[in-house]
């Protein structure tokens, strides 16, 4: 070979080591979620996704099957990066002190409007069966485990989940700065660092994986 008669490189790079159909999929996935969070399952463009991904469509269609599939996949990233965030919040603390940990770190977490927004589809799209009970199953999977982490009963849980629901609506909607929800945090240390998690979030940087 010429390269190899003269000495020198022929400068090409080595080829790379291929992907497995996992490391595929998880990029799919990652591609997949600002396009889902932004327009939904019935907006979102698979030919966009799959160039977002760097391959083709059909290969696409060879990871998952369906666009509805990857929707659902998309939606189980979500919740899979809740509870992982819950679990990191509150490792080390029992009962209340785990709960109020998990509190804490759910502003952070949201601050990723890809996460939050296509938690958000989820629900928009309960009207399909299928995408209804799937994301049915993945928030009681939040439930149970934040009920077993903390062992604290159905009280705790409603007001927990509902303060949840308001931070969506919150950092969804930017409505950080509306002071009849907010206007006595001054006086309350816990929730003036909840606030400010919560102002802080829209626009953040999102929290890497």
């Amino acid at each position: 070979m010429a390269g190899a008669a003269g000495g020198k490189s022929s400068g090409a790079k080595p080829p790379g080591p291929r992907k497995t159909a996992a490391e595929r999929r998880a990029a799919v996935l990652q591609a997949a979620l600002p396009i889902f969070a932004r327009d939904g399952i019935n907006g979102a463009s698979t030919e966009e996704i799959a160039a977002a991904a760097g391959i083709s469509q059909p290969y696409l269609f060879r990871l998952f099957g369906t666009k509805r599939a990857l929707f659902l996949a998309a939606v189980e990233l979500g919740c899979a990066a809740i509870i992982r965030a819950f679990a990191e919040a509150s490792e080390g603390l029992e009962g209340a002190e785990a709960l109020a940990a998990m509190g804490r770190s759910y502003p952070s977490l949201i601050a990723d409007h890809d996460l939050l927004l296509v938690q958000l589809q989820g629900f928009a799209a309960a009207g399909e069966p299928e995408i209804r009970e799937f994301t049915s199953a993945q928030f009681a999977g939040i439930v149970h485990y934040v009920a077993g982490r903390t062992g604290l009963g159905p009280q705790a849980m409603r007001e927990f989940f509902a303060t949840g629901m308001l931070c969506n609506v919150i950092v969804a909607l930017d409505l950080a700065g509306l002071d009849e929800l907010w206007g006595d945090v001054g006086e309350q240390s816990d929730w003036l660092e909840f606030h400010r998690a919560l102002r802080s979030s829209p626009g953040g940087d999102p929290p890497h994986s």
